[in-house]
């Protein structure tokens, strides 16, 4: 297991990741454009992928401009492997050290990712739209959570 950070050329293997979801799937996957991927990991903030012999199995892309988490990702059948784990570890470490807003994310109720952010250290503070529960990181949460 490889992570590192992401590239344009590795955007169409994002994109079948993103796409492969079982939870949080897109209602249109025309919804994220590969020129939508380019200007988050190129422009925004930055990307990384994880790798396993050569095939990107997830990722992770953080966006400085809205202080958002914007997508964290993984290929079903490589669930449960800490893959999840060392990409937020990547993405909030990275973040943090460009600045010390608070960060946020949404993601649907009642799923796997909803657990994963409230063990990570994440507090929920309402909804993001109708259908996605809102959740921040502040500096502060996030180096505790780090210390555990």
């Amino acid at each position: 297991m490889m992570i590192r950070e992401a590239k344009i050329e590795d955007i169409k293997q994002i994109q079948i990741v993103r796409n492969a979801v079982t939870e949080n799937t897109l209602s249109n996957p025309n919804l994220v454009t590969d020129e939508d991927c380019e200007e988050f990991i190129t422009i925004r903030g930055k990307g990384w992928v994880c790798e396993i012999d050569k095939q990107i199995v997830g990722f992770g892309i953080v966006d400085l401009k809205e202080n958002n988490i914007w997508a964290l990702f993984l290929d079903p059948k490589f669930e449960r492997k800490g893959i999840g784990q060392a990409l937020h570890k990547t993405m909030l470490d990275w973040y943090f050290t460009k600045t010390k807003d608070k960060v946020w994310l949404g993601t649907a109720f009642n799923t796997r990712a909803e657990k994963f952010y409230k063990k990570a250290g994440w507090t929920e503070v309402g909804k993001h739209g109708i259908k996605e529960i809102k959740f921040e990181m502040t500096y502060d949460d996030w180096k505790k959570a780090r210390i555990r």
